[in-house]
């Protein structure tokens, strides 16, 4: 019993920390794609919610089918062998792109927010990513099992306390333009927003296959789905609180932050890098899996090399490798999305059309 609870905490834990990046942790995620939409972005984020626990208790189910050591065998199953294989490629210089993103992320904070010199930053990310890679999978899972916990309540409480103690006066009617967030309606920007999140998720779940009993996987990708829906309802609530001030500020939860104190601005400073380290963990373990088969020492040489080989790329600054990279993610994201959300009624219909075709 003790250790199906441990491994439903490993699966809950990957799915959130692979979804909870800086982004997330920001608030800028969160203002795109809800917060602008007023009381209609609730919706959104209902919307989001069930999504994201739908998805990720088939991406569970559909590995644990497969026994799928990396996500090259749950793509190929959705998509076919010839389109699978270019999504293969592209999720790989995603996963690779991202973690460089990462990166770059890591220098601004360490800039930005400590003062200390960003080269630092980039390299401390590394080598702590590096280092949990050489743990294996169990090294990542237990690195996400302590880490992960962190910057979920370190989110979910900063929003609480500017919900309930910021003051303001709240603001539920969408007073921008629609244009000025992600998409003009509710409905498109929750299933985008899933859509972008979802890449990274797919490469960590799917390295699960071999090591979690069917519905432990299924019922830890639900959870995982919920509790993530919970964390951005909580956020867009403090966003609508405080809108549109925070609106102004290209950090919104560093603003929520600042109105409570400095000691939560530090705190939230520290919990943007927790969440960028734990996104380049999944990124560089999502690369190494993929390409390793299963295998520890493949594993560990993939991940290292991952770390090495995003090195370059972030010496260019967090925001332009925002600009240039994160559409192109959404891009792979939906059409992963839409073949996730079709692939069960097509093979509904597959089995129903050999059915008839018996008499």
């Amino acid at each position: 019993m003790r250790g199906h609870l441990w491994l439903l905490v490993k699966v809950i834990t990957a799915y959130i920390g692979a979804v909870i990046g800086a982004g997330f942790a920001s608030g800028q995620e969160i203002m795109q794609f809800f917060i602008l939409h007023g009381t209609n972005g609730l919706k959104g984020v209902a919307l989001a919610t069930a999504l994201f626990a739908y998805l990720g208790g088939y991406v569970m189910f559909l590995c644990v089918s497969l026994k799928s050591t990396g996500y090259k065998e749950i793509i190929t199953m959705i998509l076919g062998p010839r389109v699978g294989k270019v999504m293969d490629i592209l999720n790989l210089c995603m996963l690779l792109g991202g973690l460089s993103v990462m990166l770059s992320g890591s220098a601004a904070v360490f800039g930005e927010q400590f003062g200390l010199p960003g080269r630092a930053g980039v390299l401390v990310v590394a080598t702590l990513t590096a280092l949990v890679i050489l743990g294996g999978l169990d090294g990542v899972l237990t690195a996400n099992v302590f880490m992960v916990p962190l910057k979920f309540l370190a989110v979910s409480l900063i929003s609480l306390a500017a919900l309930c103690l910021g003051g303001g006066q709240a603001n539920l009617e969408p007073v921008v333009p629609a244009a000025a967030g992600v998409a003009g309606h509710w409905a498109v920007a929750g299933f985008l927003y899933v859509s972008y999140n979802m890449v990274v998720p797919l490469a960590v779940l799917s390295s699960l296959g071999r090591i979690v009993p069917r519905k432990i996987g299924v019922a830890g990708g639900v959870l995982g789905g919920l509790l993530l829906g919970t964390a951005v309802c909580l956020v867009t609530l403090a966003g609508l609180r405080h809108f549109p001030e925070a609106a102004n500020y290209q950090i919104p939860m560093l603003y929520l932050a600042g109105r409570l104190g400095q000691g939560y601005r530090l705190a939230l400073g520290l919990m943007i890098w927790l969440a960028i380290l734990t996104t380049a963990i999944a990124q560089a373990h999502g690369f190494a899996s993929r390409l390793a088969g299963g295998a520890l020492t493949p594993y560990r040489i993939c991940g290292i090399g991952a770390c090495l080989l995003a090195l370059p790329l972030s010496g260019f600054s967090f925001t332009a490798l925002v600009r240039f990279l994160y559409p192109l993610f959404g891009c792979v994201g939906l059409v992963l999305l839409l073949a996730l959300l079709v692939a069960p009624f097509a093979k509904f219909f597959r089995n129903l059309r050999k059915s008839a075709s018996h008499y």
